[in-house]
């Protein structure tokens, strides 16, 4: 084999749902994973090989599990630049640290967006209240403040729509490095999950079309409802992000559909296996979870064709309740992440279903 053999072990940072999924996708092609997570409980603990509990700053921990494992990825963004970057001394650490410099920080994120020509919401970086109303000046009413780095789900933002709301806006972000964001006008939020192999192969899933409530993820629709000469822009846009990246992974790029010019704008990246995707596990040869363990470990990419419509449903808090009557329901594809307390707005689960593609999606 050109890439790692089976019976490598995958470092993997962060042990979500999403380091779950990861290991039980590593497992499949016969590694052996360590998940390296400082909490104390973790979803990721429950089907790896071997687990490490330590803060990710402590740098002797960190050389440990360096040397024992054969390549290392992560399960989500929040990662200190600092400790990839000197894990990547020691062994392969996909993707790399530049690419976090780009994804942890809004206003460098949309910049090296912009500089692709590819469209995002107007944006100003701002360091103060009195900044951030200067700036609206500009960008107009109705506008999102929000911190440049480590917000998810809703959090780290708010809406102004006038410039009395500003000051305590400000105040409730709890950060003096923000960005100003104006509102697009949009019909549909999608997501396209884009994969790059060690060789520079490139293969992209079929853009889904995403519902939110409350800022979190609710229904990830695949395809997404939008035009066929849509659906190849937004992938082609994606394609064109991990290429100038030099990106190895998977990477999700959230878009948003527009009635007007231009028609997609870029809303964030996120470089790694995503909540978008999940559909994928079920809906494809390939999930997006397996591609990514095969993007790292230099192997082929894997097939991305979809079966048929894919419907994506996240089980929120209370939502795990019903897992009795989803998994007497045949057409249910249930996945518990094995967390034992519900809250509200806690990811518990998800479902997929498969339809054909014409079926008419009651959402």
């Amino acid at each position: 084999m050109t890439g790692l053999t089976p019976g490598a072990t995958i470092g993997i940072l962060g042990g979500g749902q999403l380091g779950r999924m990861l290991a039980m996708a590593a497992a499949q092609l016969g590694y052996r994973t360590h998940v390296y997570c400082p909490d104390t409980e973790f979803p990721a603990s429950q089907v790896t090989d071997r687990v490490t509990r330590a803060a990710y700053e402590d740098r002797e921990t960190l050389q440990a599990f360096a040397e024992s494992v054969d390549v290392i990825t992560y399960e989500f963004e929040n990662i200190p630049v600092e400790t990839v970057g000197w894990l990547a001394e020691d062994v392969d650490v996909f993707p790399d640290a530049r690419v976090l410099e780009v994804s942890q920080d809004r206003l460098q994120e949309k910049a090296f967006i912009n500089a692709l020509g590819i469209a995002t919401a107007p944006y100003e970086g701002v360091g103060s209240a009195d900044e951030a109303v200067d700036a609206l000046k500009t960008i107009g009413y109705p506008a999102v403040l929000k911190t440049r780095r480590f917000g998810y789900d809703g959090k780290g933002q708010a809406i102004v729509r006038s410039e009395g709301d500003v000051k305590a806006a400000w105040k409730s972000l709890g950060s003096d490095k923000n960005i100003v964001e104006g509102f697009v006008n949009f019909d549909m939020e999608i997501s396209v999950i884009v994969a790059r192999g060690r060789t520079g192969e490139v293969k992209s899933f079929l853009p889904a079309e995403n519902i939110h409530t409350n800022h979190i993820l609710d229904v990830s629709i695949c395809p997404a409802r939008i035009d066929q000469g849509l659906l190849d822009e937004a992938v082609a846009l994606a394609e064109k992000i991990v290429a100038e990246l030099n990106y190895v992974g998977v990477l999700a790029v959230e878009l948003f559909v527009s009635p007007d010019e231009p028609r997609l704008r870029v809303n964030e990246i996120a470089p790694r296996v995503h909540n978008s995707g999940h559909w994928s596990i079920e809906a494809c040869p390939t999930s997006q979870f397996e591609q990514h363990i095969r993007a790292i470990c230099g192997l082929p990419l894997g097939d991305t064709r979809l079966y048929g419509q894919a419907v994506m449903k996240n089980l929120i808090g209370d939502d795990i309740l019903e897992l009795e009557h989803l998994l007497a329901d045949s057409e249910a594809n249930v996945h518990h992440y094995g967390k034992l307390k519900a809250r509200p707005g806690r990811k518990m689960g998800h479902v997929t279903r498969l339809y054909p593609f014409d079926h008419k999606v009651d959402v």
